[in-house]
């Protein structure tokens, strides 16, 4: 957990950083934005434009031109130009989900804000106006001040809501709110973060014994036979999303460090319970090494792959935890995490990191084809060497401007 400050060329997070941005350069679609890329690392498709690549590949190539991670300015400066251009809503305002689907959605939002939080910290030009249009068309059109919590998707005017609403886009707002809070120093979305945690996770996940419902009512009623039809949903599978119970706990641990003193002392417990919960129920669970994608509400593995993601958020979780408590499991969990990552998802041979393998541990695409995202896995090598607070963006500023 070396610091990426006074990394040294042989810091294996420092190289592991930069052979996935090397990779993540061939997104690059001129003159429009980063397309999807294959497992080889080659355009697997450009057409339609993805809101969430998009934002994502900006917040990476921000954050590694702070942390010098590559010759990335140009890269997040392209995608800013993408979110600024054919992927955002000239005449009535937002972001599209693609350049093919005209509906908003608050997991594209969140992304949006979290890539302008990024590239604004680290001045990249237009970053700072695209921040601050992204948080007002997040508190106008999503934000629900007396819930608490955020509408999930609009139709492209603004005019019908969906009726379903999800954790996900709601478990990434806290992540986006965290870094804007940070970046323009507003706390206001501090206090939004904490209120989305205190009722998703102190209420929700607590009530479920720290298994987190995905899928919910207009007024936030879990519904758990929720595509029950489609287990294998990339973004709204049936059943309990393991990794997102890691995510969520490593964001708490985040969100008290930013609080400070006026954290809550759930968050940590919370956290806890929730890597805990991960852990018993998910590692390993169906007699092969690994977390499996979704686990049904009797705790059986129901898709069994394992997915990239949810062992970078294994070894970010472990980090932070171990980071907050100094507890030496959360140290040897971290350091399973990575070996499970170096044997099952590092592809040294064609880049990134395999986003799905089977139990056993060949390539798979059951869920997600190719490899078009470099955000969990660049975070994974990137956030264990930063402390807890401020967020990532706000330490790459720090890093180009020493005075700041």
């Amino acid at each position: 957990m070396n610091d990426p400050h006074t990394s040294t060329p042989n810091d294996p997070l420092a190289t592991e950083r930069r052979r996935l941005v090397e990779f993540a350069t061939g997104a690059r679609v001129p003159r429009r934005g980063f397309g999807w890329l294959d497992a080889s690392g080659g355009l697997a498709s450009h057409d339609p434009l993805a809101t969430w690549i998009n934002a994502r590949m900006t917040h990476v190539f921000s954050l590694a031109h702070g942390f010098g991670d590559g010759n990335t300015a140009e890269l997040a400066d392209h995608g800013i130009a993408a979110l600024r251009g054919p992927l955002h809503d000239a005449e009535h305002g937002g972001w599209y989900t693609s350049t093919a689907d005209g509906t908003k959605g608050a997991y594209e939002h969140a992304f949006v804000v979290l890539a302008a939080s990024s590239a604004a910290a680290v001045g990249r030009p237009g970053a700072e106006q695209l921040l601050t249009e992204a948080l007002d068309t997040v508190t106008a059109h999503f934000w629900e001040e007396d819930v608490g919590l955020a509408l999930e998707s609009w139709d492209r005017g603004w005019h019908t809501t969906e009726s379903y609403r999800g954790a996900n886009s709601n478990m990434h707002l806290v992540e986006a709110f965290l870094a804007a809070g940070d970046v323009t120093e507003d706390p206001t979305w501090h206090r939004r973060a904490l209120r989305i945690a205190d009722k998703l996770v102190h209420e929700v996940a607590a009530a479920h014994e720290w298994r987190l419902p995905e899928h919910f009512t207009p007024d936030w009623r879990p519904v758990l036979d929720y595509n029950h039809d489609r287990p294998r949903d990339p973004f709204r599978p049936h059943g309990g999303t393991v990794g997102h119970w890691l995510e969520w706990a490593r964001l708490l641990v985040q969100l008290e460090a930013a609080l400070g003193d006026t954290a809550p002392e759930w968050l940590l417990g919370d956290a806890e319970q929730l890597f805990d919960s991960a852990v018993t129920r998910g590692w390993n669970s169906d007699g092969h090494p690994g977390f499996v994608y979704t686990l049904d509400w009797q705790d059986r593995p129901q898709v069994r792959e394992r997915m990239h993601w949810v062992v970078a958020e294994a070894i970010l979780t472990a980090a932070a935890l171990h980071r907050r408590t100094g507890q030496q499991r959360y140290a040897r969990w971290y350091e399973v995490f990575w070996d499970h990552a170096r044997t099952h998802h590092v592809d040294t041979e064609h880049g990134s990191w395999l986003h799905e393998v089977t139990p056993d541990g060949r390539v798979s695409e059951s869920v997600w084809r190719g490899k078009p995202d470099a955000y969990h896995a660049y975070q994974a090598a990137l956030l264990p060497s930063l402390p807890l607070s401020p967020a990532p963006a706000v330490l790459a500023r720090r890093t180009l401007s020493p005075s700041r």
